[in-house]
């Protein structure tokens, strides 16, 4: 997705951006998204892109939303070597936006746990449960 940096100013609020495209961290439990538990997908704020099916949410303790697995090729992830430890970053396949980090301390079936910032991802209920 090519767009300048100025295109993601002007079509994300600046906290969207700021995580987003600044690799930012939303406050700990600052997301609505923490709360969602309708049935529908969370999709990256800054694409669109179907990122997590609320099947996979789970309640991590972190203030954060969590997932144990991301739908089919929707993510990306690189090593985060910041604030003096390393990480598995993980981003948006499409737009290439920071989502958050992922951990290998998550339930089964994967055992991993997607850390996301709820400000990078909207949520669309599935038809009736709005």
């Amino acid at each position: 997705m090519d767009k300048s940096d100025e295109d993601w100013k002007r079509e994300l609020t600046s906290e969207q951006y700021q995580v987003l495209r600044r690799h930012g961290t939303e406050p700990r439990a600052s997301s609505p998204l923490n709360k969602e538990h309708r049935r529908g997908t969370f999709v990256c704020a800054g694409c669109g892109r179907p990122l997590f099916d609320s099947e996979t949410k789970f309640d991590s303790g972190t203030g954060w939303p969590s997932f144990y697995a991301p739908m089919p090729d929707a993510v990306e992830t690189t090593e985060d070597r910041s604030h003096f430890m390393v990480r598995t970053e993980v981003h948006c396949r499409d737009c290439g936006g920071h989502l958050g980090h992922v951990f290998e301390d998550g339930p089964k079936p994967s055992g991993l746990r997607y850390c996301m910032n709820g400000v990078a991802m909207k949520f669309n209920p599935n038809s009736g449960d709005e």
